[in-house]
């Protein structure tokens, strides 16, 4: 099932209402951040090697997954690529109390197709090595990842003269593909979404204090019904659990 075709069952859902209850055999339904395809993927095989049913994953900008969940949508956990979203779920009381926790970190890093030497900050040469082209990068205006990078560029004196030159994505996987396909010559993207790249390189770090800590947390969801929340929850915050997220990059918490 495409994360696609996810987003548009919770909308149905979180309209008609139809669906509260979990389907039997079906694992719980977790919406989680665009950049932990892999990862979360990855975890849930696992999960179901122990003897459990399959998570259903839908994955997204994280504003676009809270914003379902908002809208009443029948989720069992939410992990957020940053905080804001979170503690906004946390506001109006949709995450259920003692089940945040703080998951996982991540870096920021700028990719290219070709091997290039970018220098980041005021006198380097982002705008020249970008030259007629725009800077991928998911939506700053509520992506974690476009508001991190948005940021750094800002910290580091680089935003004022590339703000008017953003491809903006819905997300920081679309921001990635922009640069995959040649759309766009640099992104703006995590490390690990980097990594899990084809035919991009890293060719610069956004320094750790350009921009506030990336961080994941993970909560279960007020409305969920599925006995198995909890345990996916406890099992992702394992010492095995997390081993996994931290052998596609991640940093554990």
């Amino acid at each position: 099932m495409s994360h696609v075709f996810r987003l548009a069952l919770l909308a149905l859902i979180a309209v008609t209402g139809v669906g509260a209850a979990p389907a039997p055999g079906q694992g719980p339904m977790v919406l989680a951040a665009a950049s932990l395809q892999e990862s979360m993927t990855a975890a849930a095989d696992r999960w179901v090697r122990m003897g459990h049913p399959r998570p259903v994953i839908s994955f997204a900008a994280s504003s676009a997954l809270a914003r379902q969940a908002m809208a009443g949508a029948p989720a069992d956990l939410f992990v957020s690529a940053d905080e804001a979203w979170m503690d906004t779920l946390a506001a109006r009381r949709l995450v259920r109390a003692g089940t945040r926790a703080d998951f996982l970190g991540n870096r920021l890093v700028l990719v290219a197709r070709a091997p290039v030497a970018v220098r980041l900050g005021r006198g380097g040469n982002l705008m020249a090595v970008l030259g007629r082209g725009r800077l991928a990068m998911a939506d700053p205006a509520s992506v974690p990842a476009g508001k991190y990078g948005q940021a750094a560029l800002t910290r580091l004196g680089d935003w004022a003269a590339v703000k008017d030159r953003i491809a903006r994505a819905e997300n920081v996987r679309a921001a990635l593909a922009l640069v995959e396909r040649g759309a766009a010559p640099l992104g703006v993207v995590y490390a690990t979404d980097a990594r899990a790249a084809k035919g991009v390189r890293v060719v610069a770090v956004f320094p750790a204090a350009s921009h506030p800590p990336i961080r994941y947390p993970l909560a279960v969801l007020q409305r969920s019904r599925h006995p198995d929340a909890m345990g996916f929850r406890a099992y992702l915050l394992s010492t095995a659990g997390r081993a996994v997220f931290a052998g596609y990059g991640f940093s554990v918490r």
